[in-house]
């Protein structure tokens, strides 16, 4: 009986969230495939660890967590870093975005051609709306070090879209 009542509360949470974390999972990658594989791997996760969710204070904060820590730990991984070497190679390039109005926005752009930490800073402070200490919470590091990403990640994104409206600028010309 207490099985069943997990997987009905699981199914209920996975329910009402699974576009919500998918959405979480698409900014951070920037490929819509990426980001089912994410939130599938995710849900994984809070499926075994089901017990430790349902005591949380904050059941969204614990699963954008293991979001987050998911998708920097696959950046840690070979298969990315061969990838980064070799975007040349069969198999490598990115899948086609779904016809999305919004996924056409330099800022997205912009957000995924920084690195995935700065990128997974700003996600959690101006997409989410986090605090520092939240933030330095959900990616398991201290208020100082989120501070310098922001900033790193602000200037980078910065950059990448200064670099993008000079090129558009030049083409209309």
């Amino acid at each position: 009986m207490a099985e069943q009542g997990r997987e009905t509360e699981f199914r209920e949470f996975t329910e009402s969230r699974a576009d919500w974390l998918r959405k979480v999972a698409f900014l951070l990658c920037s490929d819509w495939h990426r980001a089912d594989d994410l939130v599938q791997e995710t849900l994984t996760k809070l499926y075994v660890h089901w017990p430790r969710m349902r005591r949380a204070e904050n059941p969204d904060g614990y699963a954008r967590k293991v979001l987050v820590n998911t998708f920097l730990a696959e950046q840690r991984s070979p298969w990315q870093r061969w990838r980064a070497r070799h975007p040349d190679r069969p198999g490598t390039e990115p899948v086609a975005q779904p016809s999305d109005p919004e996924a056409s926005l330099d800022l997205r752009r912009a957000l995924a051609a920084i690195p995935p930490r700065q990128r997974a800073t700003l996600v959690l402070r101006y997409y989410h709306d986090l605090s520092v200490e939240q933030t330095a919470d959900a990616l398991g590091c201290s208020p100082g070090n989120v501070k310098s990403q922001t900033s790193r990640g602000l200037r980078a994104l910065r950059r990448v879209l200064d670099i993008r409206s000079v090129t558009a600028a030049e083409r209309t010309l």
